[in-house]
């Protein structure tokens, strides 16, 4: 389980057909083979470590499901360790489990911020609304704006100086999770099972009049 919270800017410096090496430095502390790293927002197992990197393996899936697959040396990434027990949880809940890529559209300054638009599957669209959170490549955001077709967020200066997003380009793809609980809220409202969820607001006393 991660936060969205980024911890530090990463850099590739090997690719293989089933591993990612990156340069990184606050990342290690800590880190053992077998710990999970999320890498622009995808889960990832360690399996070799050194005193300036971290090797990953890559499966399959990954490679389909997310941008890691497209990953050149010299790119910079996202990095964040498991969340631990005695960690604050700054962002939302995050598992790492990347939903989607999406795509970068458009990008206006606003004050201080960037309102960015990305473009998202169907999907993934369906589940936001205006407030909600989204991992965007691992980073915990507030949905600012959304339609059928695409969705805004409000990259503000500290994201931008503190992960991969203040280098992102007009058409360039990026790491998309959902919220679980949006997820969870669908499943528990399928059709015929309404009045479980009835049942269940009633029990916690969410439906009496106050």
């Amino acid at each position: 389980m991660f936060t969205g919270i980024i911890e530090e800017i990463g850099i590739v410096k090997g690719t293989g057909t089933d591993s990612l090496s990156v340069q990184a430095n606050k990342i290690l502390e800590g880190t053992a083979l077998g710990d999970s790293i999320a890498v622009n927002g995808a889960c990832l197992t360690v399996i070799k470590l050194s005193t300036a990197s971290f090797t990953v393996e890559i499966m399959p899936e990954t490679r389909r499901s997310t941008n890691i697959g497209n990953s050149h040396i010299g790119d910079k990434v996202n990095l964040e360790r498991a969340l631990s027990a005695q960690g604050r949880l700054g962002g939302h809940f995050v598992q790492g489990h990347v939903d989607a890529t999406g795509k970068f559209v458009s990008l206006v300054p606003e004050g201080g911020a960037i309102i960015a638009s990305l473009t998202a599957p169907a999907d993934v669209l369906k589940y936001l609304v205006k407030k909600c959170f989204i991992a965007v490549n691992g980073v915990s955001l507030t949905v600012t704006d959304c339609n059928e077709s695409q969705f805004s967020v409000s990259l503000v200066t500290y994201t931008r100086q503190n992960t991969n997003l203040g280098i992102v380009k007009h058409g360039q793809t990026v790491n998309l999770e959902i919220d679980i609980m949006a997820k969870y809220i669908e499943k528990f409202y399928h059709p015929g099972k309404q009045e479980g969820i009835i049942n269940l607001l009633n029990q916690y006393d969410y439906l009496k009049a106050r």
